[in-house]
């Protein structure tokens, strides 16, 4: 079992001059998900090699039992510093793909042609694609075979705008992934802010919030049987 995990390369929080990147609870939590699984872990950004960290995901009230396991693996932090390009990754070498959140991939992934690419090749060839809070945003651009926004239709989820609102981000990000979901034709659905909330629509899965990675992870999992 091989799966990819695909990380921001964006650490600028719009013109704030705050720093921003990936969230570390929604890469450490499916991380483990998969490793203790014996998944081989292929990690990607857009420019390869150190990925950034989102600065508050690192505060110690944004800590669990999964980024306390992280803090304490030497051999995880270093797949964070040798992350591959995303240009080089070939999707059919591949049976899933992940993608974390934080604000940095509305940035970057969320325009980025390969990742677009990415996705694209995957779901057509019958393999699952998850994405947790930030990261439903990838599917911006995303098509269906047919031409159409690939969530059309589809039950997704994603980072609410009452969850942005509450961390004062509204006005800053270069846009709201609730209502882009909503925008392209998808059957957004949410939980209570910062509870679990994972959705599965055939091959993809989408979380709201840092609490939805590891349930999001799981049904990941079970759908690669």
């Amino acid at each position: 079992m091989k799966i990819l995990m695909i990380l921001t390369s964006h650490d600028q929080l719009g013109n704030t001059g705050q720093k921003t990147g990936f969230w570390l609870e929604e890469f450490a939590a499916p991380y483990y998900v998969f490793k203790d699984a014996g998944a081989q872990i292929t990690v990607a950004s857009p420019q390869g090699g150190q990925v950034p960290l989102d600065p508050k995901s690192d505060d110690p009230a944004a800590q669990t039992d999964d980024t306390r396991r992280f803090k304490d693996d030497p051999a995880a932090q270093s797949v964070l510093a040798e992350t591959q390009k995303l240009m080089d990754v070939v999707a059919t070498d591949f049976d899933a793909v992940f993608y974390p959140g934080g604000h940095g991939p509305l940035w970057d992934l969320a325009e980025d042609p390969t990742s677009i690419a990415l996705i694209e090749t995957m779901l057509a060839a019958g393999k699952p694609v998850a994405a947790v809070c930030h990261a439903p945003g990838v599917l911006r651009h995303v098509k269906s075979a047919d031409g159409t926004p690939l969530v059309r239709g589809k039950s997704v989820t994603g980072f609410a705008n009452s969850e942005e609102e509450a961390v004062g981000l509204t006005d800053v990000v270069p846009f709201l992934v609730e209502d882009m979901l909503k925008g392209n034709g998808g059957n957004y659905s949410k939980g209570s802010d910062w509870q679990p909330h994972v959705v599965s629509d055939g091959l993809l899965i989408s979380g709201q919030n840092p609490a939805s990675s590891r349930p999001a992870a799981e049904a990941l999992l079970k759908m690669l049987g």
